[in-house]
């Protein structure tokens, strides 16, 4: 409802109800029009910002530490210029870690924060490790903590220098060749362990279920045994298994550059351990399955581990720890690509041998004899506290006792038992001389004649009792007159 220069009203349905009603219809007309054809070729798509996939863990204890340094650097262009041109046995011996001079300042002050971060982190983990171990018992390892820092200059917490970069590249390279050993005997140690577990446990059993709990065992590894051929890693037939299942694609067009590409996730031109290891895969789930109760899944890891390393030694012709796109094409060129080995998988490579495993059995019972004697000496400890508790307990209540004794005593000293209202004593009294003269002059009487008989001793003892001998002269005069 408007209103008009008159003054007079309209209502606003009225006055645009037609013009209303046409542009509805030109509306709807235009929603039912065909779309404007557009030239897609000359219309640039909305680039999408991809942010870089975080690094995989690579297991170090300073892996945090490795990779922060390695992403600030690789920020320089002069260094990331010198990092991929750098052949990989100059980056082991120090010579890449000399470009550190050549950094921009920014960098180096960031790396130097790094570092100070690093050395707090290690210094409070030290501590932690040496408070639990004193809690133990347990003797420090200096040696061991020690070397926690063997991948930087502890001497110089402040700043990141050319000898910091030095030791970060040795450490990590050593470190990182070493790292498999380690997982494959932690992997032996399991089986081992596991194994004389399952001994043990047989020993406690009688005959006829020592008997049934064989026969399962045995009935579990032929179950586990019975699986599908396994290609070789890194083989033809391997890769296109991934090629078909994994990727969807036609076996027939397997194409290795193709496959590269789409392998490699992170986008940096090498497949890393972790993405080959995702392409074995397939294989292992043929062998394993977490369902199953004959299926171990730490053998599955190990398993994996082994394969990984194969194609790293067969393909990784530089020994960096990668695989490029050329060492790839290289070896997907090679006879064994095309005719491969059969693989065999680890319960056709036992772990361990017989002597191996009663070593280890014998290494145990010596750990639980240890084990027992630190027992059994805390245990002594324990009980020798206790009984000083005790003993403490004791004279604490001694004390107490003699401390309010003697309360009462000054008590006593400082409040004497008053007399009551009224009450004579009369003990001094009878005593006195004026009292009572008569008692009083005997008692010196008494007093005279013994002292008397103390200064003859000889004179008296020959006057026997009943004897009618006068008394000397002299003593005599020493007696008293009665009165």
């Amino acid at each position: 409802y408007i209103r008009n220069d008159n003054g007079d009203g309209l209502v606003l349905s009225q006055m645009w109800g037609p013009s209303c009603f046409c542009l509805i219809l030109c509306l709807w007309a235009c929603l039912d029009a065909l779309p404007v054809a557009v030239d897609k070729t000359k219309v640039s798509p909305p680039v999408e910002k991809l942010e870089p996939p975080e690094s995989v863990d690579t297991g170090l204890h300073y892996d945090r530490y490795l990779r922060e340094v390695i992403d600030f650097l690789e920020k320089d262009p002069h260094f990331r210029e010198k990092l991929h041109n750098t052949d990989m046995e100059d980056i082991k011996q120090g010579k890449l870690a000399k470009e550190l001079d050549f950094v921009s300042h920014h960098v180096r002050t960031k790396l130097d924060e790094l570092k100070r971060q690093e050395v707090n982190r290690l210094r409070t983990l030290i501590k932690v490790k040496q408070d639990m171990n004193g809690e133990k018992g347990i003797k420090v390892d200096h040696q061991a903590l020690l070397k926690q820092f063997e991948h930087l200059n502890h001497m110089n917490p402040y700043t990141f220098e050319v000898e910091d970069l030095d030791r970060l590249i040795k450490s990590a390279t050593n470190d990182l060749e070493n790292f498999d050993k380690e997982r494959h005997e932690d992997f032996k140690r399991y089986e081992m362990t596991k194994e004389h577990e399952r001994r043990e446990h047989l020993k406690t059993l009688d005959e006829e279920a020592r008997k049934k709990e064989e026969e399962h065992y045995e009935e579990m590894k032929k179950k586990h045994a019975d699986h599908p051929k396994i290609n070789h890693p890194g083989s033809q037939d391997q890769l296109k298994k991934v090629w078909e299942e994994a990727d969807g694609l036609d076996p027939s067009e397997f194409e290795p550059k193709t496959f590269f590409k789409l392998h490699d996730t992170n986008g940096d031109g090498y497949f890393d351990e972790q993405e080959l290891e995702a392409l074995f895969t397939k294989e292992l789930e043929k062998v394993y399955d977490p369902t199953h109760e004959e299926d171990d899944m730490m053998e599955m890891e190990e398993e994996r581990l082994r394969m990984r390393e194969h194609v790293m030694t067969e393909v990784d012709t530089n020994r960096d720890r990668l695989v490029s796109l050329d060492e790839f094409i290289t070896a997907t060129n090679r006879k064994e690509f095309l005719e491969p080995d059969g693989w065999e998988t680890l319960e056709q490579n036992p772990m361990y041998t017989e002597e191996e495993l009663k070593e280890f059995e014998q290494h145990l019972g010596r750990e639980q004899q240890e084990l027992n004697l630190r027992s059994n000496e805390l245990l002594k400890q324990r009980e020798e506290l206790e009984r000083q508790q005790e003993q403490l307990n004791a004279q604490k209540m001694e004390l107490q006792q003699a401390v309010e004794h003697m309360e009462r005593l000054k008590t006593q000293k400082t409040e004497p038992p008053g007399q009551a209202k009224g009450q004579c004593n009369l003990f001094p009294l009878f005593w006195s001389k004026a009292f009572c003269p008569v008692i009083w002059n005997k008692m010196l009487i008494f007093s005279n004649y013994f002292s008397v008989l103390a200064n003859s001793v000889p004179s008296a003892v020959e006057i026997l009792p009943g004897d009618s001998q006068p008394l000397s002269q002299g003593h005599q005069q020493d007696l008293p007159a009665h009165s």
